[in-house]
């Protein structure tokens, strides 16, 4: 089986998994699962956020998964608890469709690395 193949069935696995238990059967996009990682990574349940702070959610959940990339590496805590991440190496320029590969794939990867995959 090919990487490509293998991501495709993952991913294809994995939005089914999360639209089933976030997006009542829904299907949930890119953007809406990064965003559900920045909540994970938050560490404080899902709550209502203000737009500004929904935007560093998804930036939480987007240096969590460029980590083991090399790309960012976690710094502190701040006073309210949110996660700061400090850059390492600026990312590549990639075309978007390599853009939503790499994202794709680093999410694939946290998702296995919880566990949530092989449940």
């Amino acid at each position: 089986m090919s990487k490509n193949t293998e991501l495709k069935e993952k991913w294809e696995l994995l939005v089914e998994k999360l639209s089933t238990q976030f997006a009542d059967g829904d299907t949930i996009d890119l953007d809406s699962i990064i965003y559900l990682i920045g909540v994970q990574e938050l560490g404080k349940g899902h709550g209502v956020f203000k737009k500004d702070e929904k935007v560093n959610l998804m930036h939480i959940a987007i240096c969590k998964l460029l980590e083991p990339y090399g790309y960012y590496e976690f710094d502190y805590y701040d006073t309210d608890g949110w996660p700061h991440y400090k850059t390492i190496t600026d990312l590549p320029h990639l075309k978007a469709g390599e853009q939503t590969v790499l994202m794709k794939e680093a999410i694939v990867s946290y998702f296995e690395g919880i566990g949530f995959l092989s449940n």
